[in-house]
C-alpha cells in the first residue's frame, strides 16, 4: 500500500545510516588497536637513541689536611738543618780567614783564593742548595705539620727535613752519598797545608752560607703564605717501602 511504501522508504534509509555508524565505530576502533607503522617505530627507536644517559661520576679525593708552616715541629726541621751547617761554617771560618789576616798571600793565591769562594757559592750554595736541596728541606718539614706523624719525625726533624730517613729509596741514597762525601771531603781538606786549606775552606764557607741563607728565605716566604713550596715533590716513599 501507499503508506507500508512510504513507511518502507523512510525506515531504509535510517538502517543504512545505523549500519554505517557502527561500521565506522568498528573501523575507528581498529585504527586504534593497530600496530604502528613502520615510520613511527623508527621514530621512536630514535627518540629512545637520543634520549640522555645518566653519567656516573667519580666521587672526588678527600682533601689533604692544610699544611701549618707555623708549627713547632716544621720550624724545628727547617731551622734544625740551618743550625747543623751554621755549625760546620763555625768551625771553618777561623781557618779561612787566617789569608786574610795574616796578609801573605801571593797575588796568584788571592786569585785562587776568590775563585773558590765564587765557585763553591755557585756551584755548591746556588745550584745544589737553592735550586735542590733548600726547597726539599723546607717542603719535607711542612710535612711534619700533618696529623699522625711519628714520634721519631719530630724528634729527628732536621735529618727527616734532609731525607735521610722516610723518604723514597733514590733521595735516602742521595741524601747519604752527600753526607758521607762531604764529611769524606772535610777530612782531607784537613790535611791540606797553608794556605791552601784556607783557600778551600773559604770557598767552602762561602756554599754553605748561601745555602744556609736560601733556607731560611724559603721557610720565611713559606711563613708569609707562599704557595711556591707546594709544588715541591718532597719524595717520600712509596707504600711497599715505607
Amino acid at each position: 500500500t501507499v503508506a507500508g511504501t512510504a513507511m518502507r522508504t523512510t525506515l531504509l534509509p535510517l538502517l543504512l545510516l545505523t549500519v554505517g555508524a557502527f561500521a565506522g565505530a568498528d573501523g575507528i576502533g581498529r585504527q586504534a588497536c593497530a600496530p604502528p607503522a613502520r615510520g613511527a617505530a623508527v621514530f621512536a627507536t630514535n627518540r629512545l637513541r637520543q634520549t640522555p644517559r645518566p653519567v656516573l661520576l667519580a666521587a672526588a679525593p678527600a682533601a689533604m689536611p692544610p699544611l701549618e708552616p707555623r708549627s713547632v715541629a716544621v720550624g724545628w726541621g727547617a731551622l734544625g738543618v740551618v743550625g747543623i751547617l751554621a755549625n760546620a761554617i763555625g768551625r771553618l771560618t777561623p781557618v779561612a780567614l787566617q789569608p786574610i789576616l795574616r796578609r801573605d798571600l801571593t797575588l796568584l793565591q788571592w786569585a785562587m783564593y776568590g775563585g773558590s769562594m765564587l765557585f763553591f757559592a755557585y756551584v755548591e750554595g746556588y745550584k745544589a742548595f737553592q735550586r735542590k736541596f733548600s726547597p726539599l728541606v723546607v717542603r719535607r718539614a711542612l710535612t711534619l705539620s700533618l696529623p699522625k706523624t711519628p714520634w721519631h719525625h719530630y724528634v729527628f726533624a732536621p735529618f727527616y727535613s734532609m731525607g735521610l730517613f722516610h723518604a723514597s729509596k733514590k733521595r735516602r741514597t742521595i741524601s747519604w752519598s752527600i753526607s758521607l762525601g762531604v764529611f769524606t771531603i772535610i777530612a782531607l781538606v784537613k790535611r791540606l797545608p797553608y794556605p791552601y786549606r784556607s783557600i778551600v775552606d773559604a770557598g767552602v764557607v762561602a756554599g754553605l752560607s748561601w745555602g744556609s741563607a736560601s733556607i731560611v728565605s724559603i721557610y720565611v716566604r713559606a711563613l708569609l703564605g707562599g704557595k711556591a713550596i707546594l709544588a715541591v715533590d718532597p719524595e717520600m716513599p712509596a707504600l711497599k717501602e715505607d
